[in-house]
């Protein structure tokens, strides 16, 4: 009887905690009701026993929150949605880079890329960004260590994407003829 007692408290402080991130996502227009909350840690629940990964203390979701509650991204309409994926993602990730990058690093780099490479895309994020990135770590790329995870996905990237300067300075060219 002990036992069920602290995991209920210990589900009620998660939840608490989880509810607790509106302070600062409303102001962006995202809130979770109880509901929400609820279901964002079923799914993490789900999500690491499909990862078969434990977790102490509070556990991904709040700092997921906290870390992408202000991308242009995400909207009310597609909120929890978003943060269950970016769950499974993140598990999927810590497994897949066996452990070598932290909560922090991996969600910055998430981060980054969800706004400036995926425009949002989940799928491009999971299976390109982040795979191609898994890949660097597992062949034993440290470069990233002092990061925290920024600027890294550049040296992975693969697709040659536009140079934003080059741009300003053709259109200035084009512009002066």
């Amino acid at each position: 009887m002990g036992k069920d007692w602290m995991v209920l408290l210990q589900q009620q402080n998660q939840l608490d905690k989880v509810i607790q991130t509106n302070q600062k996502t409303e102001r962006f227009g995202l809130v979770l009701t109880q509901q929400d909350a609820e279901l964002i840690l079923v799914e993490r629940k789900n999500s690491l026993l499909e990862q078969k990964r434990i977790e102490f203390g509070e556990g991904i979701a709040t700092k997921i929150i906290y870390e992408f509650c202000d991308s242009d991204y995400i909207q009310q309409s597609n909120y929890v949605d978003t943060i269950i994926r970016l769950q499974e993602i993140f598990y999927l990730y810590k497994n897949e880079m066996q452990d070598e990058i932290t909560d922090d690093e991996l969600l910055h780099l998430m981060k980054e890329q969800f706004e400036f490479i995926c425009f949002g895309d989940l799928e491009y994020l999971e299976n390109t960004c982040l795979a191609a990135f898994s890949q660097a770590i597992r062949a034993g790329y440290d470069g990233y260590k002092g990061s925290d995870g920024y600027g890294e996905y550049s040296k992975f990237d693969e697709v040659k994407r536009w140079d934003y300067e080059l741009y300003l300075d053709a259109l200035k060219e084009l512009c002066w003829r």
